[in-house]
């Protein structure tokens, strides 16, 4: 009853209406009386004539309310807020800082809850308007603009309809010079940014676009600079840039395979590594999936992991949790295949004592992979066959002949270690 009654005092035109709005602003906090207030008669259509007034005071108050409602997670709360996404789109170019800053996190809000508020920005032009609003001066706004965009570009029609809007737009060569001055400029700006390139990286298969910008390049120099921080002490937040930065190079060098053949990504990629390694071990994962997409096909960076003697680095990483092990021993295997050579400078490291104790460990695609590694180093060096056999590893591989998905790679192992050398 009390909504109806500020809503009426609204229509009326009557007492206060700005502690009017506030107060309604203060009631559609609740859940319910959100959707109580959108089912009544006007509502909407009031909201949107106060949300349009030229009086300012009482424009930011009904945009405080709208703002309200956006948080709503019933999609027909977003949909009955359809008639003012057009006015929402039109006061991003205003002059108000607070109106602009609470029209786009409205906009990321109804963005998130619904398609059909989706399909009826796109033609109303949200894209070039956030092409715009992305050459603010002003943190705050960047960052809104950051936050509709990445909501937008996680939509499960992004692929298709978005992501290639977003693509001819001026966006994306706004977008990677904000990512890449995070550490002077704006974190948060940044932070959102880097994760719409991750969208856009991971969900688009033809990345030309970012190439020619020099994303590569662009974000290995960034990973160098974040990395440089480090031994001064990280920065606040600086874990939350690290990640999608990570992720974008690891997916667009995955994609192309081109990467510049600068050494000091590696070590920049261990630095990370040590500093994040206690507090953030999600990252752990995240570098050696770079150092994995590094290494693959590359025998430039399996042989600077050498040179730069980053090796036992590397091993420490095998006991740090189930992902690291397969990934660490994933890219130890990308320099095994490399030949006769780097097997020699890894089994240098005693790295077989290394291996046994994870032959015994419960989970399968972790042998899996130390078996594949076992494989390409008795391959390149039959007299690591013997060292193996003398260290007990027969027992270990023992085991696993009963193992359905690992007992042909056990018993193949098994073979070679029964060969006498030079056989």
């Amino acid at each position: 009853g009390q909504v109806l009654e500020l809503l009426r005092g609204l229509q009326r035109g009557s007492e206060d209406r700005k502690r009017s709005l506030g107060r309604l602003r203060w009631a559609l906090q609740n859940e319910e009386t959100q959707q109580h207030f959108v089912g009544l008669d006007g509502s909407i259509r009031t909201l949107t004539g106060l949300f349009t007034s030229s009086l300012g005071e009482l424009q930011l108050e009904a945009a405080r309310c709208l703002h309200e409602l956006s948080h709503s997670s019933v999609p027909a709360v977003a949909e009955a807020c359809l008639p003012v996404t057009s006015y929402l789109l039109t006061y991003l170019s205003g002059h108000s800082l607070e109106l602009t800053e609470l029209c786009l996190y409205t906009l990321g809000n109804l963005v998130v809850e619904s398609e059909a508020v989706r399909k009826q920005l796109l033609p109303q032009g949200i894209i070039p308007v956030l092409a715009s609003c992305i050459q603010s001066p002003h943190e705050a706004v960047l960052e809104g603009v950051g936050y509709v965009l990445s909501q937008l570009l996680q939509a499960k029609e992004a692929p298709t309809d978005i992501i290639p809007l977003v693509l001819d737009s001026l966006l994306p060569q706004h977008m990677l010079p904000l990512v890449c001055s995070g550490l002077k400029a704006a974190m948060g700006a940044a932070v959102e940014f880097a994760w719409c390139l991750h969208y856009i990286i991971c969900r688009h298969e033809d990345n030309v676009v970012l190439l020619e910008l020099g994303a590569v390049p662009a974000l290995t120099s960034l990973l160098l600079d974040l990395a440089s921080q480090i031994p001064q002490g990280a920065p606040e937040g600086l874990e939350l840039l690290v990640c999608p930065v990570l992720r974008c190079l690891s997916n667009l060098l995955a994609q192309t395979g081109c990467q510049g053949q600068d050494g000091r990504l590696l070590v920049a990629l261990f630095l990370i590594l040590q500093c994040f390694l206690q507090e953030q071990p999600f990252l752990v994962q995240e570098c050696l999936w770079l150092l994995n997409n590094l290494t693959a096909d590359d025998p430039f960076f399996c042989s600077a992991l050498l040179s730069l003697d980053l090796l036992p680095a590397l091993l420490q990483l095998l006991t740090c949790s189930q992902m690291a092990t397969v990934l660490a021993l994933t890219v130890l295997c990308n320099v095994a295949e490399k030949g006769v050579l780097q097997c020699r400078r890894l089994l240098q490291q005693p790295l077989l004592p290394q291996l046994l104790p994870l032959l015994t460990l419960p989970h399968p695609e972790a042998v899996g992979q130390c078996l594949e590694l076992l494989h390409l180093l008795f391959l390149h060096c039959p007299e690591a066959a013997a060292d193996f056999t003398r260290q007990g590893g027969h027992q270990a591989l023992e085991q696993h002949q009963s193992t359905p998905e690992l007992q042909e790679r056990a018993q193949a192992l098994l073979d070679m270690v029964r060969q006498p050398p030079g056989a």
